[in-house]
């Protein structure tokens, strides 16, 4: 099992609807695959104190995939994308690159996502967009590659459907 951890990036209340519904959709998705969920906390927009929830859950060796939810846009205080830079030791652009990708289905403001991907010790840090929809198709986009690059950032050299079967 890939023991993930769900950080809600937000100002809004932990029970507000939005939040609530894409914590629901990151979760029911999840539930298909071999993903056990370990933690999950909504912290405030502060780079501060996003960069350490995502520093003290990497580095306890007890959270293989960490993923973020909002806070990756253009306005003034999303800051999610700057505090898992300070906190990543190497970047896995092609992960982001393929989440805006996939995006562009919805729609042309999909590039203006400025999520992030990288690897702490040996967890998979992944941002995703905050609202319901985005943060689904998001995780869509990249849920059939999440095993095999845990798998290969903890040393198992097992391919994504054999660690997933169909």
């Amino acid at each position: 099992m890939i023991r993930t951890a769900i950080l809600t990036v937000s100002d809004a209340d932990p029970r507000a609807e939005q939040v609530e519904l894409s914590v629901k959709e990151i979760r029911s998705l999840l539930a298909k695959g071999p993903f056990t969920e370990v933690d999950y906390q909504q912290v405030l927009v502060e780079q501060a104190i996003i960069r350490s929830k995502l520093r003290l859950w990497a580095d306890g060796d007890e959270v293989d995939l960490i993923l973020t939810i909002g806070g990756t846009g253009l306005g003034q205080r999303e800051r999610t994308p700057e505090a898992t830079l300070q906190v990543i030791e190497r970047p896995v652009p092609g992960i982001a690159d393929l989440i805006r990708l996939s995006g562009l289905k919805r729609g042309p403001e999909a590039v203006l996502s400025r999520a992030v991907a990288g690897v702490r010790r040996q967890t998979l840090i992944v941002n995703l967009p905050g609202s319901a929809e985005a943060a689904r198709e998001s995780l869509k986009a990249i849920f059939r590659i999440l095993p095999e690059a845990i798998d290969t950032i903890v040393g198992e050299r097992r391919s994504a459907l054999e660690a997933w079967p169909s």
